[in-house]
C-alpha cells in the first residue's frame, strides 16, 4: 500500500522543482546560506503541492487511463489505491506543503511564497478538471506553471527575476510540453483513439512546427540574454554567451529523442537517464558556474 501512495505522489517529478532554484543559481547567491535554506524550502512546498495535484489528477483521470497501455498501471487506475485514499493524501499532501514554508525566514516571506503556491495550486485544480481539454492552452497552463516555480523561488530569496529568466523558463517548458503532446499524438495515430481530448486538436505537422518555433525562439532569447549589458553588468562577464553552446547541443538532442527516438512522452524520465543530456547540462553548469562564480574571485 505504500508503495503505491509513493507512487502516486510521483517523487521522482520533483526534479522539474528544480525551477525553483535558478533565481538563487543566476542571482549570483549560490553561497548565500539563507538563500540556499530559503530555496530548498521552496523547493519542498512546490513538491509537495505538486504530488497533491499529481493525486487529484489521476483521481479525475481514472477512466482513461485504465484504457491508456501504460497509465492503465497508475495505482488509482488499477486499483492498488481507492479514490478515498487519493484524496486523503492529496489533502496530507497540501498540510506538508504549507507547513514546509513556515520554514521560511519571516511572515512576509511566507505570505508571498505561499500565495504564489496557492495560484499553482488553484490553476492545476481547474487544468486537471477542464482546462486541459483545450488544445495550447494545456502547454501554455503547464509552462506558466514553471514561472511560477521561479517566481517562488524569487520571492523565497528575495531576488528579482529579469524579464530574460522569466521567458526563457516559460519557452523552454512550453517546447518540452510540444514535444510531450507529440508522443500522444504518434500513439493516437497507431491505435486510432486519442489519449486525451484535446490530441484531436494536434497532428505531427502542427506539432513538428511549433517545437521548431520554441525550441528557436527558447536558443535566440538565453542568446539574448546573455549579451544584455544589465546580465554582462550584474556578472561582470562578457563571456556568458559561450554557455549558448550547451543550450543549443540540449535543444538539438531533446528534438532528436523526440522526433527520431519516439521517446519524449516524460520528460523527467528522458533527463534520469539520458547520459548525453545529463552531460550537456553539467557542461552548461559549470561553465556558467565558472562565469559568475569563480573568475570574479580573481578579479
Amino acid at each position: 500500500m505504500y508503495r503505491n501512495m509513493l507512487k502516486l505522489i510521483r517523487p521522482k517529478q520533483w526534479l522539474k522543482n528544480v525551477f525553483v532554484l535558478l533565481p538563487m543559481f543566476f542571482g549570483g547567491s549560490l553561497l548565500d546560506p539563507a538563500d540556499i535554506k530559503a530555496s530548498v524550502v521552496s523547493f519542498m512546498a512546490f513538491s509537495f503541492i505538486a504530488s497533491s495535484i499529481y493525486c487529484f489528477n489521476d483521481i479525475i483521470d481514472m477512466d482513461a487511463d485504465r484504457r491508456h497501455p501504460v497509465k492503465c498501471h497508475r495505482p488509482i487506475a488499477s486499483g492498488a489505491v481507492s479514490v478515498g485514499q487519493a484524496y486523503g493524501l492529496m489533502a496530507f499532501m497540501v498540510v506538508l506543503s504549507l507547513a514546509s514554508l513556515l520554514l521560511l525566514p519571516d511572515w512576509q516571506h511566507t505570505q508571498l511564497v505561499g500565495l504564489i503556491i496557492l495560484i499553482y495550486f488553484v490553476l492545476n485544480l481547474l487544468y486537471c478538471a477542464w482546462l486541459k481539454q483545450h488544445a495550447i492552452v494545456d502547454v501554455c497552463i503547464i509552462a506558466f506553471g514553471f514561472v511560477l516555480r521561479a517566481l517562488a523561488g524569487g520571492a523565497a530569496t528575495d531576488i528579482v527575476l529579469s524579464n530574460w529568466l522569466v521567458l526563457m523558463t516559460f519557452l523552454l517548458t512550453l517546447f518540452l510540453s510540444f514535444a510531450k503532446r507529440r508522443d500522444d499524438v504518434l500513439r493516437m495515430n497507431e491505435t486510432g483513439e486519442p489519449p486525451r481530448k484535446n490530441t484531436i486538436r494536434y497532428n505531427l505537422t502542427f506539432i513538428n512546427q511549433a517545437i521548431t518555433i520554441t525550441a528557436s525562439v527558447t536558443l535566440v532569447c538565453y542568446i539574448m540574454y546573455t549579451v544584455s549589458p544589465e546580465i554582462t553588468q550584474r556578472f561582470h562577464s562578457d563571456l556568458l554567451y559561450l554557455t549558448s553552446v550547451f543550450v543549443l547541443l540540449g535543444l538539438l538532442r531533446y528534438i532528436q529523442i523526440t522526433v527520431v527516438d519516439k521517446k519524449s512522452g516524460d520528460p523527467t524520465k528522458m533527463m534520469l537517464q539520458d547520459r548525453f543530456t545529463q552531460a550537456v547540462v553539467v557542461c552548461w553548469a559549470l561553465t556558467f558556474l565558472v562565469l559568475i562564480y569563480i573568475i570574479p574571485m580573481f578579479k
